[in-house]
């Protein structure tokens, strides 16, 4: 069943075309990847699906519901959170406190903190510890319990990896199986192409704003990630060229 529907997205970062007549679906349960080199859009179309970048053209839909143009507010209580990239910790909070801040404006629903501290055992014990004293990956694990204390959806993770040792990025996408089986479909932004094709269900990927690569990652192979990521010659899977539907 799908749960995100995007139908020709233009959505610019600036005076540039960011996102250019993407089509898409996640559907319930699964883990999205889109995956691309810098400038490709994959933040962008994380934001406009945050309500964060406004669409020039195109529509969104969440579980049937049109929410192109819903506030970013409003998407919260809908079913949509965002782990940003840079984590955006609150750093004159506690650990606690930037957990808490998730369930502003969220849903009711399983995860609350007695969850959070289950997936992530050591933030029980360092709960009143300043944020600011976290290293990047344990940054990064509260910024995913801040995200899924709004009970969301659909969760959005913008460039996990970013910044972090390999050891650390792999600890963390140990828990997306469990987020996942909670409940939550994930669509997430990952330039590691290796991890994206590890934990993904499906992938898409960008280049100048538009989808020239889309599959399953056991169906793709490197020689059609690498000539789509970088832009070399025609790549595409399924028979059917990215741009526009899934």
């Amino acid at each position: 069943m799908t749960l995100l529907s995007i139908r020709d997205l233009t959505v610019y970062h600036g005076q540039l075309r960011a996102v250019d007549g993407l089509s898409l679906e996640v559907e319930r349960g699964e883990v999205l990847a889109i995956i691309g080199a810098n400038g490709a859009g994959k933040s962008t179309l994380l934001r406009a699906v945050a309500g964060l970048n406004p669409p020039a053209s195109g529509s969104i839909t969440l579980d049937g519901r049109d929410i192109t143009r819903m506030p970013a507010h409003k998407r919260v209580p809908a079913g949509i959170a965002l782990v940003p990239e840079g984590r955006r910790l609150f750093r004159s909070l506690t650990v606690e406190e930037n957990l808490l801040a998730g369930a502003y404006r969220g849903r009711p629903g399983a995860w609350n903190l007695a969850r959070v501290y289950e997936l992530f055992p050591w933030m029980a014990d360092r709960r009143a510890q300043n944020a600011a004293q976290l290293s990047g990956g344990e940054q990064q694990a509260v910024a995913i319990g801040r995200a899924l204390l709004s009970n969301p959806a659909l969760l959005l993770i913008d460039e996990l990896s970013l910044g972090l040792a390999p050891v650390v990025v792999r600890r963390i996408y140990e828990v997306l199986p469990d987020i996942v089986t909670a409940g939550t479909t994930a669509l997430l932004v990952e330039q590691d192409v290796s991890q994206a094709m590890r934990v993904a269900d499906r992938l898409h990927c960008l280049l100048e704003g538009r989808s020239v690569l889309r599959g399953r990652p056991r169906e793709l192979t490197p020689e059609q990630v690498e000539h789509a990521y970088f832009g070399i010659g025609t790549a595409y899977a399924g028979g059917t060229p990215g741009k526009g539907g899934d």
